[in-house]
């Protein structure tokens, strides 16, 4: 009879967390926090459980339908924490009910659709000797939605606000990995992690563009709203396979996934700043609030 080898590994349980307007949130295993500097000095925190809908249907927790979950949530907890730290940080009086969420989701996600991939399939008919190869076609396609992309971060990063919140994206990732690399939460040791992340949406969204290319390469050529919903529809795969290998790289001492990874590393550059004292100030907060207890803090790998 073969012997069944089980990893033991203890693993340290994920902490996600994104960049807000003059604060960072935190997502753990149990909770969820949001802290921000509000116009006086003063650090305030916003706190709730964290839940799923995996939770209650465990089939949504199997390898790539997780992924398309895990971006859904991602979505609408980050739009509740930019709500309450736009409030919070005095840029507006009150916090966006949930139609206004709603109605914002829904803005982005057709300007997203209009911007990177309505625009890059159309704009692709115009380059000459290609119309004949589809298979060219779809790759321009993928390349030109990627410049897009790189240009749009760039762009946004102009501005003095954005600066900002990538100080704080720095933040987070610094205290994270002082957390994962089990230092003391305190300004000194978090100042000497590096502030780019293998597990960082910018990774993500950078993974999904190039796994787009491959996927859509082979999908002929149809009209141009076809074009576009077949790209729509085939985007929760994608966003499976890329939350898949995010997955894999923030776990993996793999130099072939290390390699892989590295594009989006550089990446970071763009999106993340070095933070202020004052900022890892707020990050370990919302960290403080999520972190499980130590005896909780591990889990076994069973692969």
């Amino acid at each position: 009879m073969r012997g069944l080898c089980v990893n033991t590994e203890r693993i340290k349980k994920f902490v996600g967390g994104q960049a807000v307007i003059e604060g960072v949130m935190m997502r753990g295993p149990g909770y969820t926090a949001t802290a921000v500097r509000e116009p006086g000095g003063t650090i305030v925190v916003q706190k709730e459980i964290t839940t799923s809908i995996q939770d209650r249907y465990p089939i949504l927790k199997k390898p790539f339908l997780r992924g398309c979950v895990a971006l859904y949530e991602s979505l609408i907890i980050g739009m509740k924490a930019l709500s309450f730290s736009a409030k919070a940080a005095g840029d507006e009086e009150e916090e966006m009910s949930n139609s206004e969420i709603a109605i914002t989701m829904v803005f982005s996600t057709v300007f997203a659709i209009a911007l990177f991939l309505a625009l890059p399939t159309y704009a692709v008919k115009f380059i000459p000797g290609i119309q004949d190869n589809h298979v060219i076609l779809n790759l321009l396609e993928g390349a030109v939605r990627l410049v897009l992309f790189l240009l749009y971060i760039w762009a946004i990063g102009l501005t003095k606000d954005i600066q900002r919140v990538f100080q704080y994206h720095g933040a987070e990732h610094k205290t994270i990995h002082a957390y994962e690399n089990n230092l003391p939460l305190t300004v000194e040791h978090i100042r000497s992690q590096t502030r780019l992340h293998p597990r960082c949406g910018t990774n993500f969204l950078l993974i999904v563009m190039v796994v787009s290319i491959f996927v859509f390469a082979f999908l002929g050529w149809p009209s141009l709203w076809e074009r576009i919903i077949s790209r729509v529809l085939l985007m929760p795969v994608v966003a499976g396979i890329a939350y898949e290998f995010i997955r894999l790289a923030g776990r993996s001492e793999n130099s072939f996934v290390k390699a892989l990874v590295k594009p989006g590393l550089a990446l970071q550059y763009m999106t993340t700043r070095e933070p202020e004292d004052d900022q890892i100030e707020v990050a370990i907060r919302a960290l403080e609030e999520v972190r499980p207890p130590e005896e909780e803090a591990y889990e076994d790998s069973t692969d």
